[in-house]
Parts: C-alpha cells; sequence; structure tokens
C-alpha cells in the first residue's frame, strides 16, 4: 500500500475567489442568518436538511409548482421554510444575506448579478461539503468519463483502506452525510463543471480527465467552461496533485499552466499525468499491450508497475483504458496498492447506462448509452463497436455542433441505419446532410446511412431501431445530446430504453 493522504487543510480555508460559505463563517454562523436556496432538486433538499439543523432563516425557490415538485414538496413543509414557487421564484432573493444555488443554473441571470450587487453570498452545496469536510477529499473532472472514473478509483480506495466515501455529482448528497465524516475518512469526489465554477478551495487530488465542447446552453463561452475546470487545482497548495490526461489538447495545456501556476507559485507538487499515445514516462501510460503505473517520483512508497493487459479490462472501448489509467493514477496517490488497482481494473464491468448491454434479441445486440450526452461520447462509443450499428440519436440543445459526430458516422463506415429523435433530430440530420456533400473515399462521396425520423417520440424511435436492425447488428442509443426535451435526466431515458428493449416480441422463425 502507497503513502496515505495527507490531512485535508482545514475546513473554511480561502485561497481567493467566489463561492463557498465565505467570510470566514462557518455553519453554526448562519443561525437566524437569511439563506435562499434556489432550486429544490436532491442536492439541494440535502442543503435544506443541514441549514434547517443549522437554525437557518430559510427561504426554498423552484420554478416549478406545488404539483410539478410533487414528493419534494410533500417533504419541504416538514421543515421551517418559507416557499416560492412559480416562474417569479427568484423574488426570493430579495432581502436574503446567503444564497444556495442548485447546479446548473445561469450566473448571469439579471436576478442574480443585482442580488450579488447587493452583497449576497452564493454558496452550493459543494460548497457547503468543502467548509464542513473534516476529511481529504479527492476530485474528478472532464467533459466524459467522470463517473465511470470517479467509480473506479473508489472501489480501489476501498480495496485498500477503511472509511472511503464517493458522492458529488454521482449518488446521494454527501452534505447529508457529513456528520459522519471523520478526519481520517477519504472522500472521493465527480464534480461537474457547474459544482466547480463558485469552488474557492481544491481537492488534495484532483484530476482533469479531457475537455471538450459541453454545456454551452448554461456556459456563455467555451472559456468560461474551461475556467470553471480549472478551479478544481486553482487553489491547491504545498503537497496537493493533480492528475491530467495528456492526450487531450485542453488538459494538456492545462498540464503546462498548472506547472507554471501552481507548483512553481503554490508549492504543489508536479502535474501528473497519464497517456496511452505517449511514450511511456512517469504516471500512468500504455505501454504495448501493458497498462502501467509509474508513481515513485511523486512520494515514497508509491506504486510502481503494471496494472494490467490491456486485453483484462472488462469495460468497453479505448476510451475506458483512458478511465482505467487516470482511476489507477488517482487511487495510487491517495494510498491504494498496486493489487488492489489492478483487482478493479480487471473485475469492473461498468456504470449503469454506459456502454450497458441489455439484451439478445433476434441476433440482435441493444446497448444503453444514455449517458452519451454530448457527441465526443457518441464518437467514443461508436468507436468501441466492429459490427454494423443501428444508431438512436437526438435530444435536448445544448448548442453544441454535430458536423464532427456526422463525419465520424459517415467516414467509420459502421452505422447502418440512424434513428433521429427529439428536439434536435433536424440539426443533426442537417449535419448529417452537410457532410456527406462533402466527404468522398477514395474520390467516390460516401453513401450515407440509412436515416429515419421518429416523430412520434422516443417509444416509435426504439420500436424503428428494432425494425432496422438485422441479425449481427447492435442497437445503439448514443444519443450526444441532453434528455431533457422528454426526460427529466438521462437516468430515465435509459431506463425507458431498457423497458422498451426488454418489452420487444420475439421473432418467429422465417420472419
Amino acid at each position: 500500500m502507497g503513502q496515505p493522504v495527507r490531512q485535508q487543510r482545514p475546513a473554511g480555508r480561502r485561497d481567493g475567489g467566489a463561492g463557498g460559505i465565505g467570510a470566514g463563517r462557518r455553519l453554526g454562523d448562519l443561525r437566524g442568518r437569511k439563506v435562499a436556496v434556489l432550486g429544490l432538486g436532491m442536492s439541494n433538499l440535502a442543503v435544506i436538511r443541514h441549514l434547517a439543523r443549522a437554525g437557518a432563516m430559510i427561504t426554498a425557490a423552484d420554478r416549478k409548482s406545488q404539483e410539478q415538485l410533487g414528493e419534494r414538496y410533500r417533504e419541504l413543509i416538514g421543515y421551517p421554510v418559507r416557499l416560492v414557487l412559480g416562474p417569479e421564484y427568484l423574488d426570493a432573493l430579495e432581502g436574503q444575506e446567503y444564497a444556495f444555488l442548485t447546479p446548473g443554473m445561469r450566473r448571469d441571470l439579471p436576478q442574480l448579478i443585482r442580488a450579488k450587487d447587493a452583497g449576497v453570498v452564493f454558496s452550493s452545496e459543494i460548497g457547503l461539503f468543502f467548509d464542513l469536510c473534516p476529511a481529504p477529499v479527492v476530485a474528478i473532472t472532464g467533459s466524459a468519463g467522470k463517473t465511470t472514473t470517479t467509480t473506479l478509483a473508489g472501489l480501489m480506495l476501498q480495496r485498500s483502506r477503511e472509511d472511503v466515501w464517493v458522492g458529488g455529482n454521482i449518488g446521494r448528497p454527501l452534505i447529508g452525510e457529513v456528520d459522519r465524516i471523520r478526519p481520517d475518512s477519504l472522500v472521493v469526489l465527480e464534480l461537474s463543471s457547474f459544482q466547480l465554477q463558485d469552488l474557492a478551495v481544491s481537492p488534495h487530488i484532483a484530476a482533469i480527465l479531457n475537455v471538450s465542447p459541453n454545456h454551452l446552453d448554461i456556459h456563455p463561452t467555451m472559456e468560461h467552461y474551461i475556467d470553471a475546470k480549472r478551479n478544481i487545482y486553482r487553489h491547491q497548495g504545498k503537497g496537493d496533485f493533480c492528475v491530467f490526461n495528456y492526450d487531450n489538447e485542453t488538459a494538456r495545456q492545462m498540464a503546462r499552466e498548472y506547472d507554471r501556476e501552481v507548483r512553481l507559485r503554490r508549492g504543489s507538487h508536479p502535474p501528473v499525468v497519464y497517456s496511452r499515445l505517449q511514450p511511456p514516462g512517469d504516471g500512468a501510460f500504455q505501454d504495448g499491450d501493458e497498462l502501467v503505473l509509474r508513481l515513485a517520483r511523486y512520494g515514497k512508497g508509491l506504486p510502481e508497475g503494471m496494472i494490467c493487459r490491456r486485453d483484462e479490462v472488462k469495460l468497453l472501448g479505448e476510451h475506458n483504458l483512458d478511465n482505467v489509467l487516470a482511476a489507477g493514477a488517482v487511487a495510487g496517490l491517495a494510498g491504494a496498492g498496486l493489487d488492489a488497482i489492478r483487482a478493479v481494473a480487471t473485475s469492473f464491468r461498468g456504470v449503469e447506462h454506459r456502454l450497458e448491454p441489455v439484451r439478445e434479441l433476434n441476433g440482435v445486440w441493444y446497448y444503453n448509452d444514455s449517458i452519451a450526452t454530448a457527441p465526443d461520447r457518441t464518437i467514443a462509443a461508436l468507436q468501441a463497436f466492429a459490427c454494423p450499428l443501428v444508431l438512436i440519436l437526438g435530444g435536448y440543445d445544448k448548442r453544441i455542433g454535430f458536423n464532427t459526430l456526422a463525419e465520424e458516422i459517415l467516414r467509420s463506415g459502421k452505422v447502418r441505419a440512424i434513428i433521429l429523435s427529439g428536439a434536435t433530430a433536424d440539426l443533426i440530420g442537417r449535419a448529417l446532410s452537410s457532410e456527406a456533400g462533402r466527404l468522398t473515399a477514395d474520390g467516390v462521396p460516401i453513401r450515407p446511412p440509412e436515416v429515419v425520423r421518429a416523430t412520434g417520440g422516443f417509444p416509435e424511435a426504439v420500436a424503428a431501431a428494432a425494425r432496422a436492425a438485422l441479425p449481427g447488428d447492435t442497437v445503439l442509443l448514443s444519443p450526444a445530446c441532453a434528455s431533457f426535451d422528454q426526460f427529466a435526466n438521462f437516468e430515465e431515458r435509459g431506463r425507458v430504453f431498457r423497458d422498451l428493449v426488454k418489452s420487444l416480441p420475439e421473432r418467429a422463425p422465417g420472419e
């Protein structure tokens, strides 16, 4: 086993920037303070429970109505809160001292700007958790692969030590568990750009998996999105670590920034890199058919040696080799032994909704990749299969272009049919037509796959995919879009897909 992680810097320390409780205030200081909680999803419900125990004067607000909130409303009326519901819910900011914002709320709303100018201190569930957590924190972010990598790293650490907590953007909000976390515990967090954008403290060990266009319906620019990701390491200091994917251009640039701005100025360790494509070196690398960990230069007793051979990894796709390397580096720095890292890397079969096999029916396999809420995720999914594909695409528009995805579909030659559904169906269709008119193979125009528009909704899309599939094909739900046009989240979309696939009838012989 490697050296243990060091003690997390004292809770509440601030290294500058926005976010957090601020001004040195602790949770106990909020007794009698006026606090607004904006957005009543799962994480902010946990915040309300905590603030109620702290004696804050809580105003809970959401655009949704009492009926739309359903069970959440029934829980809220059991707490000492003032409710402001409906289109004017941001009026709840009037007269407040603090505001906890739901992840994904745009920060450039006029009401928020006016409130900030009036002195309201903004925070979030994650900011509050960092203020209160007594244990070292490991955190992972990226445009893709966060959940798989966080889950892998958590399992590797749980095999090596006791009392490891995994949460953040996955699972239950850990603010509800913070009173049970001890100084000798270890916390592993998945953090989205929304959770990072206001954070004014960084974890002891951080990882940037990759950065590509995403969430541009919320972040006003790509640079704003990248800058939010920087908060995972921006406030690190002496003895801290950050792991970077050296195969991703933006992450590689961030590693160079980190070396100048954090290592030299603040005393952190040198950037730790992982790569499948660069020549083997220190960090985590693919060397031929072997995945290798070399962390000795970063600390005495840290693991060195082969994690496993690439064909021993049960996860589909080259991108999941990246996730294994990243998780191995993070877990190794946090104290996991090489045997524990190897055991998880060679046995883990994936997280639901991520290239999840659902069913084999009539010679056709069905895979649920509902997590593919951006084109780059769908491109990675396409690269994981060698067989002919029937691809289900479309959903909510996050203002991300589809031409790169269309080019990958056309050049791969493996997509036989595409089923388009949801708000972005026409956008994707136009991208496919545009790229098909532009691309050639050996001077001959590339023939596009059959495109079917399922105008009757998601059930029609799944039925159309089943009709289009031939024995030996794979039907792949990998939408390249968020789910909010038809579903509450990608998990619901994936569950509905599974249910629809499981209800498909067997074909009689000869049909």
